[in-house]
């Protein structure tokens, strides 16, 4: 059975949670961009931190069968974690704000996690 982007998002969003992912958001780009249906954003304030959030997103997407592939790990002040549909951007705090991606696609409305 195929993931479907929402679900995808929310697996995401919720391992994000898990370790302890500092202020998520999530972006629909659905229509806006054709890079992927969602953006999950969100920071951590160390290295060990950051590398902790991708390597739990990363590893819950792949138990749903999502074929995952991972830049940044290295240096981990901006994990990129392409999912396909759902691209996750875990930051070093620093980086977030200064890159702020949620000022730069504006266009896309946030999404609840309620």
């Amino acid at each position: 059975m195929a993931v479907t982007s929402d679900q995808l998002l929310r697996t995401a969003a919720d391992a994000a949670e898990e370790k302890k992912a500092h202020d998520p958001v999530a972006l629909n780009l659905k229509g806006i961009s054709l890079v992927a249906d969602y953006f999950l954003i969100c920071h951590g304030n160390s290295d060990t931190q950051v590398q902790a959030i991708a390597t739990e997103i990363r590893k819950r997407a792949e138990e749903l069968g999502v074929r995952v592939r991972l830049e940044g790990m290295d240096t981990a002040r901006w994990v990129l974690i392409d999912m396909g549909d759902v691209v996750a951007h875990v930051f070093h705090r620093d980086e977030r704000e200064y890159y702020n991606l949620e000022r730069l696609w504006s266009d896309a409305k946030a999404v609840s996690f309620a």
